[in-house]
């Protein structure tokens, strides 16, 4: 059998498999599904729901934003995760970052024992502008502290069996507009972000399995967002930064991604150097990219196969663990002293 993956990650619509589900899931060129809050009930829920979509394709990847905060897609059941801000606030304040790696090992855990491959965390964005989509996503407004904490976390992650996802290349923290809702414009000059926004891709990218384009046009470097351009995959990411792991496009059927058909917008991001393209809650997008790369014949890619966590876990070896017990019991505190902070404002 070959060890080849689809090159499109799309989305399902419910909490079970329809029929037209199954078809989409079987045709080649899918090779990945990313999981909504829309997906979730509960922990054997989706372990059942993963378990029926493995039964009909071996080779695919199952995906999910869980990076805490106000973007965790599996809540009953799955620890509550405080925003990474929250726990940036901890950590700084007892000089203590090793609370993110066991927070990053506990959140992969939980996502690892129902069968989840990759969550797309962390989020390397250094907030400089209070972004309206970043915010409290980010670990800090500084870069060394983005650095330190996201590699503690990265080290939970890993240590779970968990692949990592840097997010979102080359930096969404320096825009105030919502790439989900318009095209924000970033002017800095290429040195301004190597020597801020990118220096978490240089530094942890050989601990990073892939990284997700950020939906932002930089426009001192080209008049293309990432996910289309040759000049940031390939000639910086690739070669400046020399990094090799995954490239994943944002959602292209976000407004920042543009206004072409969806399946225009596959062609350009693989062309650019994507080595998946991302399609969420768009059916008719999907069936027509997944109709182009058939007429086409996009070749699949074996290189996808390193994102297959390589890890058996067991949901209630998670539950009893005395380790897991203590990172809740500091995952409450600081959900109380966040609490407490927000009553005195």
């Amino acid at each position: 059998m070959t060890n080849e993956y689809g090159r499109l990650m799309l989305d399902i619509d419910g909490k079970s498999l329809s029929e037209e589900d199954k078809n989409i899931i079987y045709s080649s060129p899918v090779g990945g599904i990313i999981f909504f809050s829309k997906n979730f009930e509960s922990f054997e829920q989706i372990k059942n729901l993963i378990n029926e979509i493995k039964n009909i394709k071996e080779n695919i990847i199952f995906a999910v934003d869980h990076e805490g905060g106000r973007v965790q897609r599996f809540d009953s059941e799955f620890t509550k995760i405080p925003s990474m801000q929250e726990i940036s606030n901890f950590a700084r304040n007892n000089n203590d970052s090793s609370i993110f790696k066991d927070i990053g090992w506990l959140a992969s855990s939980e996502l690892v024992a129902v069968g989840i491959d990759i969550n797309f965390a962390p989020v390397l964005d250094i907030n400089k502008n209070n972004s309206t989509v970043i915010g409290d996503r980010s670990f800090s407004n500084k870069k060394f502290e983005v650095l330190e904490y996201a590699s503690n976390y990265i080290d939970g992650m890993h240590e779970a069996g968990m692949k990592s996802t840097g997010k979102h290349f080359p930096g969404h923290g320096g825009v105030l507009g919502d790439s989900h809702i318009e095209l924000p414009i970033d002017d800095r000059s290429l040195y301004e972000l190597h020597m801020n926004d990118m220096l978490p891709y240089r530094d942890l990218g050989n601990k990073l399995h892939a990284v997700m384009c950020a939906h932002i046009v930089y426009s001192k470097i080209d008049d293309e967002i990432p996910s289309f351009s040759e000049r940031w995959l390939k000639d910086i990411l690739r070669d400046d930064l020399d990094y090799k792991g995954l490239v994943f496009s944002d959602d292209l059927t976000m407004s920042g991604a543009g206004d072409d058909l969806c399946w225009k917008k596959v062609e350009k991001s693989l062309k650019a150097g994507c080595d998946m393209a991302l399609i969420c809650n768009d059916r008719k997008g999907a069936k027509e990219s997944i109709d182009y790369m058939n007429y086409t014949g996009v070749e699949g890619s074996e290189e996808i196969s390193i994102l297959k966590s390589n890890k058996k876990l067991e949901w209630h070896e998670i539950e009893i663990s005395s380790r897991a017990k203590e990172i809740k019991r500091t995952i409450k505190e600081i959900g109380d002293k966040n609490e407490k902070n927000s009553n005195r404002a």
